[in-house]
């Protein structure tokens, strides 16, 4: 239980008391044992016996806890409330989707769950979100359709986990292996859909504009892909485009992983929509899912079956800037004996959920030459090519909490850590109704830098330095803080000369800064 001071503690008392403790070295209460912080740092390679680099683990919601009889997850989504900025993963199981609570990071909660549309359970849930509503398909479930759930009602839940209802019901499909938002135009893309108009397992294109009033629009397939040749999707990402191509500025292109290539197409008139060009490359097995680079020169696809001989995990690299001709530029060969599952791109980095060997990060500034540069292995037990694992992750939360879902084991809610991946390091953070970070001064320094904050309000506050292989090597604050101006020294004994990040966390958020230590 967290003890938070009452009418009978002076916060400014209780502040400077801490403050005092820090100065002169004694010992102060730890965020262990004070608040619900169960923030692990990657130390050594490790942190709480899962092997890592340069990625912390934040918090842990086994699979049993997101919901009674729960036997195993799958895909996972965000979603951020506008109103109160509360961050949610959005979790798909094999008989439910849950919805758990991240918004301290160090303490996620699960806050429900939506059962299966009455249909059979599935191993394949997928879900995406649109205008603060979850859309959820599964795969081999009879006639499912695509649910559709008002995540507003997320914010009312204060106690015990509740079992919610579906919000509307499209009924156009039966099945469907996933399903894809362009949120820009306000329609969704259901994928490898079986039962009703199946559109050959291609496109089964819906308009969402409306969010609890779906209307189908068409379907696309690209004959002469998939595996039998139909035009089979398997997964899709769809855009407006403005990439360098200026033939399709302003269109709406999709990007279909579609078994044996990927399929580029023009969807912006849904009755008419036109197949562009496929992207081809050597020893295809199973073209899975991608992603395109920020720029959208570069799609990123991942090959879910090429890596059953034993061979490294193998992503595969196109240059799309011509979308009439896509050419296979070359392969990204991982450091692991896995498959890889899932794959997104936010700014230079791939956050890849790769099975057997967890999350993935790599540094794609130059996409040709994608370099890894943190991990997460959330089966520390498993190895090797099996279904196992990381199934998916979700990247996007503004906080920078990274999501994960690994298929036996539940939730998992990361930080990365690593110097590449600190936004604005050098620029005033500003966080509303959190804290602002002012300055770090003297910076470089030798015996002492002091990091001024202005906290909006008051919350358990920990301050931590860790040095450039996102190792923890000390902590400067950990306690309860009143708002207001707040000065925060960071000693030099307990560094070696060298450059350093600190991380700030008030109440879950967190920011970082650089310090060098002369």
């Amino acid at each position: 239980m967290v003890r938070v001071p009452g009418a009978e503690d002076s916060l400014p008392a209780v502040l400077a008391t801490l403050l005092l403790a820090v100065l002169v070295g004694l010992p102060t209460v730890s965020a262990q044992s004070a608040s619900t912080n169960k923030r692990v740092a990657c130390v050594a390679g490790i942190a709480d016996g899962y092997p890592c680099d340069a990625i912390d683990l934040l918090d842990f919601v086994p699979v049993a806890e997101l919901g009674p009889g729960a036997e195993e997850v799958m895909d996972i989504w965000g979603w951020t409330d506008p109103e109160t900025g509360a961050e949610y993963a959005i979790i798909g199981m094999n008989d439910r989707t849950s919805f758990v609570d991240i918004s301290f990071p160090e303490n996620a909660r699960v806050v429900g769950w939506l059962p299966h549309s009455g249909a059979a359970p599935s191993p394949w849930r997928d879900v995406k979100v649109y205008a603060n509503h979850a859309y959820v398909v599964a795969d081999f479930a009879g006639l499912h359709g695509l649910q559709v759930f008002d995540l507003t009602q997320l914010r009312e839940v204060t106690g015990d986990p509740m079992e919610f209802a579906m919000t509307a019901h499209y009924t156009g499909f039966g099945s469907a292996h996933n399903v894809a938002i362009n949120e820009e135009t306000g329609f969704a893309y259901a994928v490898g859909a079986s039962g009703g108009d199946d559109c050959a397992g291609g496109l089964h294109m819906i308009n969402i504009q409306i969010p609890d009033t779906p209307r189908f629009v068409g379907c696309f397939a690209h004959d002469g892909t998939g595996r039998a040749g139909t035009g089979y999707t398997h997964d899709v990402q769809c855009v407006q485009y403005d990439g360098p191509d200026q033939d399709y500025q302003g269109q709406e292109i999709c990007f279909g992983s579609n078994e044996t290539a990927v399929s580029i197409s023009d969807v912006t008139v849904k009755g008419r929509p036109v197949a562009l060009s496929k992207a081809e490359y050597p020893g295809v097995a199973y073209a899975h899912q991608g992603w395109l680079t920020k720029d959208k020169r570069f799609f990123m696809l991942g090959d879910e079956l090429d890596e059953r001989g034993g061979e490294p995990a193998r992503s595969i690299i196109f240059d799309v800037s011509d979308l009439d001709d896509p050419v296979y530029v070359t392969d990204y060969l991982a450091t692991t004996r896995s498959i890889d599952h899932n794959l997104y791109i936010v700014g230079d980095f791939a956050y890849q959920a790769n099975y057997t060997a967890g999350l993935r990060i790599l540094d794609m500034s130059t996409p040709e030459v994608p370099r890894e540069i943190a991990f997460f292995d959330t089966t520390p037990t498993r190895r090797g090519t099996g279904f196992s694992g990381a199934w998916s992750v979700y990247p996007y939360f503004e906080s920078g909490s990274i999501v994960v879902s690994s298929i036996g084991e539940g939730l998992f809610v990361l930080k990365a850590t690593h110097p590449s991946l600190i936004v604005d390091t050098d620029a005033v953070v500003e966080l509303p109704a959190q804290f602002r970070v002012r300055s770090a001064y003297p910076n470089p320094f030798a015996e002492q830098s002091v990091l001024s904050l202005e906290m909006d309000v008051p919350g358990m506050l920990r301050v931590a330095v860790a040095d450039m292989l996102g190792r923890e090597v000390t902590v400067a604050f950990d306690a309860w803080s009143a708002a207001g101006q707040v000065d925060i020294p960071v000693h030099g004994s307990a560094l070696a000369a060298g450059t350093y990040v600190v991380h700030i966390t008030l109440n879950g958020d967190t920011e970082s800064r650089l310090i060098t230590r002369q």
